[in-house]
């Protein structure tokens, strides 16, 4: 995928059906290999010990009824016709909706937010609310910080059940489809069989990630196509063959018979039946790399059919065979002369829905790590023509380790469903908050609506969530102390990543100070480029202070980087760069801040320092354009930046800004967040300006400055920090940072790396943090 384009598989308001029903097709081996596989392993998690099945065909025709209104009410209307309507230019998951509510109100932690941020293509905004009652919901959010740590807290534990999820899907379902065995086989072999078996499956698998899903991605669709047919098959011979009047189970009355009957078994069984919906947050998680219509006609016309079709010709089989010589599963019900080909189709759609799964892990944890909540880990894109297809191998090999000590330690389907079956609950009910919060902050519905969305799918998730919670000594224990460990992580790391933005926010060094540095004061400037990296979006940064004091000598070019992320899922490489002075022209001082989105690959140039030294240039060019105003410093650091890297028209370059001062005014001006308070909004109207200019000789000397400079060589200046708790914190406080944070620091990948520093050009000024 282009970055350039966001969403840019399709646009549904362009693509013609042909096209859309192409997406459809190719979404089944994405979006819909976990979903798809659910009929391997739902029956025997709820017959596993809860209830019995009876003669009375009481208790599989509950079951059935259960999972036909499950499947319509959650992956249907909740996701197909609500949820999935409620993307961030047209992408989809936890981080979306966080995006979307931070957009809409001043709801983030970190307080590197500026103007100019509003002017990206991406940084779309709803209109005006036009009720009161929304606008208060807004107010009350932004004025308690509180509940900016409490929404903050409950996206990280989604984050980290769908990181669960990435860990027990593979397992349960490369198992399940190995459990077909047990019946060509001696109970003997079939138990030492099995594992051995699922471990060599997952083993291969996660193996073969650094490959990259594009190099067998073709396969996955006809697989999952196939598996599907395959199922709606079986289930139509089961229904005609065995029990044609199995239809009459998806009425309601079955669900409140089933209650009546089993009671506390019955209630208890749910951990299993929620198992149907495993893999229906991939719809909404995977929409950016699809269109709302191609995802919806798959699972309405293809996936949803040949689930229920599925479902109903097992209870079919079933319901015509009461003995207990084999267990109940799903290959009881498929005839003995297709057994062989159905168990080799269904261990290639396990594969492919754990496949999805473990991309999608990948993919969340590289969000995390974008907005600063997760420790800088090795991200590798494997894909130059399709964005977002990445690896990580820190988090492969340590998924393919849990997936197997999983295997190993449950041995059974039970323990697993019942563990899985609680983190797909808990992201389904995250999701649902954070849903119910964009309703009225950005599609600004009367907040009843919203409570109505809340109550009605939060009280079914909460239902079947405490089902499984009651099983927590049965395998439920294991995403919660997952979870608990990765949420631990996470806001830890965070947490002292806000506080070290505001500890270099406060103690940032004016902009007369760096001006002063001179001859008088035995400071030399020297040939090359110097470029300083901070967090801070203005002002002088306090590591490179400490630079200067302990060798007095800087380069002749400087240049002031910031990389930050902004809430938008992409930034247009022709918006990624903001770019302006540090003092006058004559100082050969600049600042630069590349934005990228919480999906943008980072570092996404052969060349980061080229690159930037190209975008300098172009800013110089046009320099004396733009800067008609004096520049305004307020004693903290330049306010004039402008987008470079747009567009040339009419065979000239060109360059856009937004103009936020006066409409008489040519000059840049985004104002910068200079406290941790609010951010203040300026009640003007925004205007963007496009120049297209031929170049004149006024900036030749600059521009040639800046060529030296890169010839002469290009430092990178990072802070090497060591994060302290100050005295009078509280014990939580100091084993946080001093002991957790410190610690996750010292293992996790270094800004060098992460930048792609050459070793040689790289320069760490030591920092010692209070905070």
């Amino acid at each position: 995928m282009d970055p350039s384009c966001g969403n840019c598989w399709t646009n549904p308001k362009k693509d013609s059906w042909k096209a859309t029903l192409l997406l459809a097709y190719q979404s089944l081996g994405v979006v819909y290999g976990d979903l798809s596989i659910s009929p391997l392993y739902v029956y025997k998690s709820t017959f596993a010990e809860d209830i019995h099945h009876s003669e009375t065909n009481e208790e599989i025709f509950g079951v059935l009824s259960f999972v036909f209104w499950t499947l319509t009410l959650v992956p249907l209307f909740k996701y197909v016709f609500i949820v999935l309507r409620a993307d961030d230019n047209g992408e989809g998951g936890t981080f979306a909706l966080y995006s979307l509510i931070c957009r809409h109100a001043k709801v983030s932690l970190l307080p590197n937010q500026q103007v100019a941020d509003k002017a990206l293509s991406t940084y779309k905004l709803e209109p005006p609310p036009t009720t009161k009652n929304s606008s208060r919901v807004k107010t009350v959010l932004e004025n308690h910080k509180s509940l900016h740590v409490a929404l903050l807290i409950l996206v990280l534990l989604g984050t980290c059940m769908v990181i669960g999820d990435g860990l027990l899907t593979p397992a349960i379902s490369v198992f399940s489809a190995v459990s077909g065995l047990e019946l060509s086989m001696s109970k003997d072999h079939h138990q030492y069989a099995m594992v051995p078996i699922t471990c060599f499956i997952l083993v291969c698998l996660f193996a073969l990630q650094h490959y990259g899903t594009h190099r067998i991605g073709f396969f996955f669709a006809p697989i999952v196509l196939t598996w599907l047919l395959c199922i709606s098959a079986l289930g139509l011979y089961n229904i005609f063959h065995w029990n044609h009047h199995v239809y009459q189970a998806l009425s309601p009355s079955y669900m409140i018979k089933f209650l009546k009957k089993t009671r506390k078994g019955g209630w208890m069984s749910l951990g299993g039946i929620l198992l149907c919906i495993t893999g229906s947050e991939a719809m909404f998680a995977d929409l950016g790399h699809f269109s709302y219509a191609a995802i919806q006609i798959a699972f309405t016309f293809l996936v949803y059919p040949a689930l229920i079709l599925a479902y109903m010709g097992q209870a079919a089989y079933l319901s015509k065979h009461h003995h207990t010589i084999h267990k109940i599963g799903f290959y009881v019900s498929v005839p003995e002369s297709v057994r062989w080909p159905v168990l080799v189709v269904a261990i290639l759609a396990s594969v492919v829905g754990s496949q999805a799964i473990i991309s999608g892990t990948f993919s969340i944890i590289n969000q995390s790590q974008s907005l600063g909540c997760f420790p800088r880990v090795k991200v590798i894109h494997t894909s130059e023509k399709i964005h977002g297809q990445i690896y990580i191998p820190e988090i492969n090999w340590l998924l393919m380790i849990l997936c197997i000590a999983v295997t190993i330690g449950f041995r059974d389907i039970k323990h697993m469903g019942n563990a899985s079956g609680l983190a797909v609950m808990a992201v389904m009910l995250v999701t649902t908050c954070l849903t119910s919060l964009v309703i009225i902050l950005c599609w600004h519905k009367p907040p009843l609506v919203a409570l109505c969305f809340l109550l009605f799918f939060g009280s079914i998730e909460l239902l079947y969530f405490s089902a499984s919670l009651i099983k927590f000594l049965e395998g439920a224990w294991l995403p919660i102390l997952l979870a608990l460990f990765l949420v631990t992580i996470m806001f830890v790391w965070h947490y002292t990543t806000v506080k070290k933005y505001e500890y270099d926010l406060h103690n940032k060094v004016s902009l007369e100070w760096l001006l002063a540095l001179g001859p008088s004061l035995g400071i030399a400037r020297v040939p090359g480029v110097g470029l300083v990296f901070t967090d801070l979006t203005s002002g002088i940064p306090a590591n490179f202070s400490r630079f200067v004091t302990n060798l007095p000598a800087f380069h002749r070019v400087l240049v002031f980087v910031c990389i930050k992320s902004v809430p938008v899922p992409y930034v247009p490489p022709a918006e990624r760069y903001l770019v302006g002075r540090v003092g006058p022209a004559a100082h050969r001082s600049y600042r630069c801040i590349v934005r990228y989105g919480y999906r943008d690959v980072h570092q996404d140039v052969d060349s980061f320092e080229s690159e930037l030294v190209s975008r300098l240039s172009e800013f110089i060019r046009y320099g004396g354009i733009i800067d008609v105003c004096k520049e305004e410093e307020e004693g903290l650091g330049s306010t004039r930046l402008a987008v470079i890297g747009t567009v040339s028209l009419a065979g000239a370059r060109a360059f856009e800004m937004e103009d936020e001062r006066e409409p008489a005014s040519v000059s840049v001006g985004f104002q910068t967040v200079d406290s941790v308070s609010d951010i203040v909004e300026i009640g003007v109207q925004e205007r963007r300006v496009r120049f297209a200019v031929d170049e004149g000789c006024e900036t030749e000397e600059e521009v040639r400055d800046l060529y030296e400079a890169q010839q002469a060589g290009i430092a990178f200046i990072l802070g090497h920090s060591h994060v302290r708790a100050k005295q009078g914190s509280s014990v939580w406080k100091r084993l946080a940072i001093n002991l957790g944070y410190n610690f996750l620091r010292r293992n996790c990948r270094g800004a060098d790396v992460s930048l792609k520093v050459p070793p040689a050009s790289l320069l760490e000024v030591g920092m010692v943090y209070i905070v």
